[in-house]
């Protein structure tokens, strides 16, 4: 007899339905009916390539990454499956079917060559160097069943058939560790093809692959010249196949796009334009044949991330005139992406465009947030500037569509008239990620806190987990620090994995991590302009922290496998560093090493606690602004005193984490051996330092909030010390005002410390102070987005440092977790089992939260009301949890929605 309702929620890996897929035997979840308690049966059907498999009633409880058990896979061939599952509530309904396609396989499959414009031997240089057009003919003379193209490239291309684009697809291929892989792209460009001649073409430029990249802005990281590898399979009605590539028969030209480069910006003249250039027909003069390039020794394959799409588009709020060429475009909100500007005036107006987080006291652009990192440095078309020169058509429109940008504003220069918000739109860009997370509480202050989060974080999620999106626009590893809050508002799974493999890619041969990934200068790294040590505490223990999080987060155990060497490497390097190295001060403090010594990490480069309140990091001085060598010395003069100081409280609580995460990691794969030697190794690090930075009364002997966050997070103080740590901690936030101390490493970790150590009332009071430094001065000062620094908008309207940065955004770690109280539940991955456990204070009168986790959708929403607190919960099938009154009350829920109600403590409701 049938249960009602039928499994949903059908994924492959950790996408919908994944297109050109090159994984051979992709793992399939599915979400169970709803009301249902538990799984005790699973039965998939599925058809692929002609052959139709079922595995038949397989006894599981498993419902995620469930192994894929049809035919083996071959290239290009659609998948169709859907399943069926036993429960308590009986036997379910098929599920609605899924789908996937596979791409090309196997490397002998591309019958396509590498092809590149003809450049000479002179290349352009970095900042102006054009986007070029490529195209090739072929002519079908049979009615067409189905065609796909893999594309790909070293650069970043836009696919062209027939005069259109091929699809919404942006900045493809993405950014990668292009030594080792590159992502193909899949289109289905069966509706596009027609009989007789069709024409395939594709805008190339430089993207990361060659154009300016990171902080030190240096060009060709990854090589000097662009190439193009795409290939089409077109299935005929009659069974037959035509496949055309890119070759030797294919032409190229420049086009109206005279420079692009994702931080120098783009350039078009549009009088230079070829209308009709990837339809059929005769070319005009100044095609070219174009030249073989060498094939790559990457991997091709597919993302296991969704692309970057145009996700959003907002119109000014305000449009204003600073001077009689000059007027400013407000969007009101600070984004990433680019500017769609319509109107451009008559033949040969030039139009610059240059973008902005801020303005100035006097309305005009201020771009000092994009310029920090090399502040001599002076692009082309000024800092986060495009320009384009109009021909004068009708309907005429800009949309520099190979580069992006960082930016609330836009001023634009040169235009004749006056500018309406019709004629100018901001295209927001990001992965096109699903959203997971939906918070709303009786403070609207916290709800704008909660949309700022929303907005830093997405625009931080850009093919790659980029820091901030002016400046730099690097997969740097605070990643690590950031994930957990961003997992919360999307579903970042896919993205993660994705950077993780170049992570593990970039990782050299002693195990140490780069900042940043993909790193474009690789081993060239620590000797190019500019360097700064890789391998640093907290940064570089992503390594570790990113794929425990992935697996508590999504369940997905095979990253941990796939990541185990990269996260063992990284701990044995450390180890290694502890062992082999003694800093000076310590040496000189103590000539013979305590026993505890060798588990301390104490020298090398590190950031430490970067950008705490109150503290300086520039000791050194201020830089050359207008001298590339004097700014050159400045970089080493500030790492050689960096690499002077101990960070050895620092270091060595990141060391332990490492270890701790590994030792657990080792025992969720099975690894007893590698799970006993590295919890040993993490309880002799802990014991190190509590012997080094634990006084003889008790009391931490470095007394600063971010050493107390981070001994109580990471369990470094015995028991019987964290109470007292915990008083001392607040100790600390007083003395400050009660303002928060911490900085980018451990400021995600504040608020939820104070909640779990039983001071939730402090919590509040830190989220609601208004005055600086706090999470609400972003929203006093007209910010957005939040900031690198506590004081990124200061009082007098100047700028410091980046303006989107989400180290601030990880409020929503409290929000979600304590103001609503959803919280996962020791080491049970994707919330199979969890806590709701609201914790309300500061004059809050309800609050409610949704999550989407892998089995379903949790809710949270509460409400006091005449000193009585409400409480509904949604538990999703499957799944289970624990839920915790303010007064104390413990309960379990099972799938379906309970309502529980208690007498309100007059604590819980300061």
């Amino acid at each position: 007899m049938n249960g009602p309702g039928r499994p949903g929620g059908l994924r492959v890996e950790h996408l919908t339905e994944p297109f050109g897929m090159t994984t051979r035997a992709p793992r399939l979840s599915w979400r169970l009916p709803a009301g249902a308690r538990t799984q005790v049966a699973y039965r998939i059907r599925g058809e692929a390539g002609g052959t139709e498999w079922d595995t038949g009633r397989v006894e599981s409880g498993r419902t995620l990454f469930v192994p894929y058990g049809g035919p083996p896979l071959a290239s290009r061939q659609r998948a169709t499956w859907a399943v069926k599952v036993w429960t308590d509530l009986g036997e379910s309904d098929w599920s609605e079917p899924g789908r996937w396609e596979t791409g090309l396989l196997e490397p002998g499959e591309w019958a396509a060559s590498w092809i590149r414009p003809g450049e000479g031997e002179r290349i352009p240089p970095a900042g102006h160097r054009p986007a070029y057009l490529l195209r090739g003919k072929v002519v079908l003379s049979r009615p067409v069943a189905r065609a796909r193209v893999y594309a790909t490239a070293r650069g970043l291309y836009e696919l062209h058939l027939n005069g259109a684009r091929a699809d919404d697809i942006e900045l493809a291929p993405g950014f990668t560790a292009y030594r080792t892989r590159l992502h193909v792209q899949t289109y289905d460009v069966t509706g596009l093809l027609r009989p007789g001649e069709n024409v395939l073409g594709a805008v190339l430029g430089d993207g990361w692959y060659r154009g300016r990249t990171s902080y030190h802005r240096l060009p060709d990281g990854f090589g000097d010249r662009t190439a193009l590898l795409a290939q089409m399979h077109v299935e005929h009605d009659d069974g037959t196949e035509t496949v055309f590539g890119t070759g030797p028969d294919w032409v190229w030209a420049t086009g109206p796009i005279r420079a692009a480069d994702l931080f120098d910006g783009q350039e078009n003249d549009l009088r230079e334009d070829r209308p009709g250039w990837s339809v059929p027909g005769d070319l005009e003069a100044g095609w070219a044949p174009v030249a073989l390039a060498e094939a790559t020794g990457a991997s091709l394959v597919s993302s296991p991330a969704p692309p970057v799409r145009a996700i959003q588009e907002l119109r000014p709020v305000a449009i204003t005139r600073i001077g009689p060429d000059r007027q400013v475009a407000d969007f009101g909100q600070n984004v990433n992406g680019r500017v769609r500007l319509t109107g451009l005036g008559p033949r040969g107006t030039s139009l610059l465009l240059t973008h902005a987080e801020a303005v100035t006291p006097a309305g005009d652009v201020d771009t000092a947030s994009a310029k920090a990192g090399i502040p001599w440095y002076e692009p082309p078309r000024g800092v986060q500037g495009d320009r384009v020169i109009a021909a004068g058509r009708a309907g005429e429109v800009f949309e520099p569509r190979h580069t992006r940008h960082g930016f609330r504003y836009v001023r634009v220069t040169g235009h004749p008239g006056d500018l309406t918000p019709d004629d100018v739109t901001a295209v927001v860009l990001g992965s096109d990620l699903p959203r997971t997370g939906w918070f709303e509480c009786s403070d609207r202050r916290v709800n704008r806190l909660h949309e700022i989060a929303f907005w830093t974080l997405r625009n931080q999620q850009c093919d790659i987990p980029q820091t901030e999106i002016t400046r730099e626009c690097a997969g740097w590893t605070d990643w690590g620090f950031n994930l957990p809050s961003a997992r919360l508002l999307h579903d970042v799974s896919g993205l993660t994995v994705k950077w993780l493999r170049d992570l593990a890619a970039d990782q050299w041969p002693d195990g140490k991590i780069t900042n940043y990934s993909p790193d474009p200068l690789g081993p060239d790294s620590l000797t190019a302009p500019y360097a700064i040590p890789h391998g640093q505490a907290g940064w570089g223990d992503a390594a570790v922290a990113v794929p425990w999080e992935i697996w508590r987060a999504y369940g997905d155990q095979a990253v941990l496998a796939e990541q185990y060497p990269s996260m063992s490497a990284w701990v044995e390097y450390v180890a290694h560093t502890a062992r082999e190295k003694r800093h000076p001060t310590r040496a000189a403090r103590r000539p013979e090493p305590a026993p505890h010594e060798e588990f301390l990490w104490d020298t090398g480069y590190h950031f430490g606690e970067h950008l705490e309140p109150g503290t300086g990091h520039a000791e050194s001085g201020d830089p050359d602004l207008g001298d590339p060598s004097g700014f050159e010395e400045w970089i080493r003069t500030a790492v050689a005193e960096a690499e002077a100081r101990d960070h050895a409280v620092f270091a060595t609580a990141y060391f332990h984490r490492s270890a701790d995460l590994l030792a657990r990691a080792a025992a969720v794969l099975g690894r007893t051996e590698d799970a006993a030697r590295y919890r040993c190794l993490a309880d002799d690090v802990r014991a190190a330092w509590q012997a080094e930075f634990i006084g003889a009364d008790g009391a931490l002997t470095v007394d600063t909030q971010a050493t107390h966050v981070r001994a109580l997070a990471f369990g470094l103080v015995p028991d019987e010390l964290r109470e007292r740590t915990a008083r001392r901690l607040v100790e600390l936030i007083r003395a400050a005002g009660t303002h928060p101390g911490t900085g980018l490493p451990s400021t995600h970790l504040l608020l939820p410390v104070l909640a779990e150590t039983g001071h939730t009332d402090v919590a509040y009071e830190l989220l609601l102070r208004e005055t600086p430094p706090s999470w609400l001065t972003v929203i006093e000062r007209g910010g957005t987005t939040f900031w690198e620094e506590w004081d990124g908008i200061a009082a007098d309207g100047s700028t410091h440092q980046a303006l989107n940065l989400p180290t601030r955004a990880s409020v929503v770690e409290f929000l979600y977790g304590y103001m609503a109280g959803i919280r996962l539940s020791g080491d049970t991955p994707a919330y199979r089992r969890f806590t709701v456990a609201p914790e309300p204070g500061g004059g809050i009168t309800w609050a409610r939260a949704s999550l989407e986790s892998p089995y379903g959708r949790i809710e949270s929403s509460w409400r006091i009301e005449r000193d009585a607190f409400t409480l509904e919960v949604t538990v999703p099938p499957g799944t289970s949890a624990e839920v915790t009154l303010p007064d104390g009350t413990r309960a379990e829920a099972g799938p379906g929605t309970s309502v529980l109600t208690c007498a309100m403590p007059v604590s819980a409701a300061m």
